[in-house]
């Protein structure tokens, strides 16, 4: 990120905020022993606006004025980690006028005032601070942040770019270890050593599974054979934090069976019907409404579901096999802003739905150029929904349960794809990568 890309960031915040702001860094989690932390992770707001990832850092942006507060390590920590550069060098880096040890944090005037985004971990800030989070500058700095961030901007959507081109090259690792693999395990290790090996890391927990009805399954040790279907949720994160966030689903044999190919080919339609959907203006919502159509008019032609398929959706029958959101904002976060809870999901004055078949609705808001979502429908045989009595009984009318068995082999099947929305229409940044039927089963080498 060009000194200017970042100063431009600043500039377009202050448009929103007027208030002096501070964003912290966070430091590193302990694993399980202080010595032992996790990789570091900087806050997503943080590097939005600074550009790097500074451990243990504070920046105060006051108007054009950008101060960076930051302790340097004692130089016999370079007998561990190397050396760093000087708490002036790093300053120059971000374009900040000045830089201060975290100490002379406290001896700015207008403390009381600041505008701040509390960090997973709070504590350290409650206490320079000597108040709780959440008060009306934090608010509104956090409605700033959602107005600034909401539209990607050139330099992030490169950054969205790198990692998609990353993780299609994981997926494909993943199609062409499956061939030799014999756990889920060795699939995912094929996938996530390509991100190693271009220097990223995973946006979230890998998702590699024959298990898919478990929607954020992070088991790995299932042993896969001929007749399964392994979903793999893999997105790579670029050094910078950017995300990417793809879902394939592909059979281990190399050849779907007639009955995964239906069912696959009734999420693939929604997929695409929803792609289609996607422009300026539209209501993610209803992007969501149409792709669960889609899915339920697969169903009914598949003898699976019973009845109108616009009166199924409105009676949320769809979710049984489609319980989640079409998909969500993606940037800095996999789920791009949700630490600012529903702010950037949700446009003002809307609230999460009751409804079974809207209530994991992460984003609910028009589209506008700019923006980065996916779009990712499935279709899920989840015992926990399936098989509770009070939803067999509202719905048994609507399901041909014996049908349904029919499709045994079919417990978990998802595609996921980025979207870069433009001023007409929007593109798939994802598109590369294979996903009808029969190129998968040519990846594969049937």
């Amino acid at each position: 990120m060009t000194i200017e890309l970042l100063r431009q960031r600043r500039r377009n915040l202050g448009q929103f905020v007027k208030s002096p702001v501070l964003l912290w860094s966070g430091g590193r989690s302990p694993r399980n022993f202080r010595a032992n932390p996790y990789p570091y992770r900087a806050s997503s707001h943080f590097l939005y606006f600074v550009g790097r990832a500074i451990e243990n850092a504070v920046v105060a942006l006051a108007g054009d004025r950008l101060t960076l507060f930051w302790d340097e390590p004692p130089k016999s920590a370079a007998l561990w980690h190397g050396e760093t550069l000087s708490r002036e060098a790093l300053a120059a880096e971000i374009g900040a006028e000045a830089a201060h040890p975290m100490a002379a944090l406290g001896d700015l005037k207008w403390l009381p005032e600041v505008g701040t985004v509390a960090l997973t971990s709070g504590s350290a800030q409650v206490e320079m601070l000597g108040r709780e989070l959440g008060n009306e500058a934090d608010r509104a700095l956090a409605e700033a942040i959602v107005q600034v961030r909401l539209r990607q901007d050139a330099g992030a959507i490169e950054q969205i770019q790198q990692a998609v081109g990353v993780t299609i090259e994981a997926h494909r690792a993943g199609m062409t270890a499956t061939r030799e693999a014999k756990t889920e395990a060795m699939v995912r290790a094929a996938m996530e050593q390509v991100l190693m090996a271009n220097g990223m890391t995973t946006a979230y927990n890998s998702i590699v599974t024959v298990h898919g009805e478990v929607l954020h399954n992070e088991d790995y040790h299932h042993r896969i054979a001929p007749g399964d279907l392994l979903l793999a949720d893999v997105g790579a994160e670029t050094p910078l934090g950017w995300a990417a966030d793809v879902t394939r689903t592909w059979p281990v044999s190399g050849q779907f069976s007639p009955t995964q190919r239906d069912l696959y080919e009734v999420v693939l339609a929604a997929n695409q019907g929803a792609i289609a959907a996607v422009r300026p203006g539209m209501e993610y919502r209803d992007v969501h409404l149409l792709a669960c159509r889609i899915l339920a008019e697969g169903l009914v032609s598949l003898g699976i579901l019973r009845g109108n398929p616009e009166d199924l959706v409105a009676q949320d029958a769809h979710a049984l096999f489609f319980p989640h959101g079409i998909g969500h904002l993606l940037g800095l976060d996999v789920h791009d802003m949700e630490d600012l809870g529903d702010v950037a999901g949700y446009a003002a004055g809307r609230s999460h739905s009751d409804r079974f078949g809207l209530g994991y609705l992460r984003l609910d808001r028009p589209l506008v150029a700019g923006m980065v979502v996916t779009i990712e429908p499935g279709f899920y045989q989840v015992p926990a929904i399936l098989g509770d009595r009070e939803r067999r009984d509202k719905f048994v009318d609507l399901v041909d349960w014996d049908r349904l068995g029919q499709f045994s082999d079919c417990r978990g099947i998802r595609i996921e794809d980025d979207l870069l929305v433009m001023e007409q229409g929007a593109v798939v940044l994802t598109g590369d990568l294979e996903k009808e039927a029969r190129a998968i089963e040519t990846r594969l080498g049937a």
